[in-house]
């Protein structure tokens, strides 16, 4: 039985180690936190995932909160002018719903399930030695913990990192109280609010510790005015800011968030850190080699909000490329050939969100304005989230926007 160990309990630690165990390997499962820390700890992400991501934990009989959890049906977008009104509003249906399910829920539960299923919890901190001592005892290693002294393992490349620098300012909060859209009370929609020059307010539905809940997300251009997060401790604080932002930027968000209250002492978070790619094989001092996982090798800005599909996705084509590898050793050819096919899914969406953080050019603001005038326009930008690779045939380029735009028109 082919020994695995996995380092970091997040989406996509844990949906890998639940797969190899469902698939007959011994694996051993390292984070620094135990299950109920996590589930009474802060909040860790947006986690809003698409259909093709949700498959992902369907194949694996993961989809636990599927019932439970609101069901996301449409993606809109919001662009503000000059005088805080709406220049652009507009909704595209999702062919399949997206679920946001709290981190703290999900993870907590997972854990709890590999523990049950026989797999092996370590509860400890790893340090780039403690991970020289124990790769020796395993036919692979992974490292799916995307923060803190293992990912200086991976050096950065340069050649798909544009950005030295973080380019959003994060805020996060997590609420009870906030009314429906108005233009769509029917079902649940993620809602994309631009602000020009400034950044961006996301509101999204989740199932928290507490049920239903919606998260309110800004993203700030770093030094403007949506940059007054850092160093703001106090909770209540937090959302006071939040909802004055809203007030000021995005009234029609607002409109619907005058009664809301935060979820629970940890529902807020705030934070920042620069996209980036990394090389995907780690060498630990003995000479051993180790293979980074989803946001240790390729983290993109949350911007476009495929933090968690793209977890998911790469743990699929780990585990895939796991099991069809056999008995042979996981050399270096086979680390970076299983990277290499993770990279077929992730570079759309690294191209994708870079472009996002940076001004719309002219073609894909009149690519935006059309999708409020033509429907199919906005449901194919809103099941972009779900594959992003579809942008290439018609968002970047403004001669296939253009002829995409006549196609739809008749034009």
């Amino acid at each position: 039985m082919r020994k695995i160990l996995i380092v970091g309990a997040g989406q996509s630690g844990l949906q890998l180690a639940l797969g190899l165990q469902s698939q007959g390997y011994e694996v051993t499962l390292m984070s620094n936190r135990t299950a109920d820390e996590i589930r009474s700890g802060r909040v860790m992400s947006t986690q809003c995932m698409f259909d093709t991501a949700l498959q992902h934990e369907r194949d694996l009989g993961l989809n636990f909160w599927e019932s439970q959890a609101p069901r996301t049906e449409g993606l809109g977008v919001s662009v503000a002018g000059p005088d805080s009104t709406r220049v652009i509003d507009w909704v595209g249906r999702l062919d399949g719903y997206a679920q946001s399910v709290d981190q703290r829920v999900k993870m907590a539960g997972w854990m709890e399930t590999f523990a049950q299923r026989g797999g092996q919890l370590v509860i400890h901190g790893v340090a780039v030695g403690d991970l020289d001592y124990f790769s020796r005892s395993y036919d692979l290693v992974l490292v799916a913990a995307g923060k803190g002294e293992l990912v200086s393992m991976f050096g950065r490349d340069a050649s798909r990192s544009p950005h030295t620098e973080p380019q959003r300012a994060l805020a996060v909060a997590y609420v009870h109280g906030l009314g429906p859209r108005p233009e769509h009370p029917d079902f649940d929609a993620v809602r994309c609010n631009i602000v020009p020059g400034v950044g961006e307010l996301f509101v999204m539905p989740t199932l928290t510790t507490g049920g239903r809940a919606d998260i309110l997300f800004w993203e700030g251009v770093p030094g403007g005015p949506l940059d007054v997060f850092q160093g703001v401790k106090d909770p209540s604080e937090h959302l006071a800011l939040t909802l004055e932002l809203m007030e000021r930027f995005t009234p029609w968000e607002y409109a619907r968030a005058t009664k809301v209250e935060l979820t629970d002492a940890g529902g807020t978070l705030a934070g920042r850190y620069a996209p980036t790619v990394r090389n995907p094989i780690g060498r630990l001092p003995g000479g051993g080699l180790v293979l980074g996982v989803a946001d240790v090798v390729v983290a993109n800005d949350p911007i476009t909000g495929q933090g968690s599909n793209s977890a998911a996705k790469c743990a699929a084509a780990y585990l895939a490329a796991i099991v069809e590898h056999g008995d042979r050793p996981f050399d270096e050819e086979w680390m970076q050939g299983a990277f290499d096919r993770y990279w077929q899914t992730a570079q759309h969406v690294t191209k994708w969100t870079n472009a996002m953080l940076a001004p719309p050019p002219e073609h894909v603001l009149n690519l935006l304005g059309a999708a409020g005038q033509l429907q199919p326009v906005a449901d194919r930008i809103a099941n972009g989230f779900d594959d992003p690779a579809d942008f290439e045939n018609f968002f970047f380029d403004p001669e296939r926007t253009a002829a995409y735009l006549a196609e739809v028109t008749g034009a």
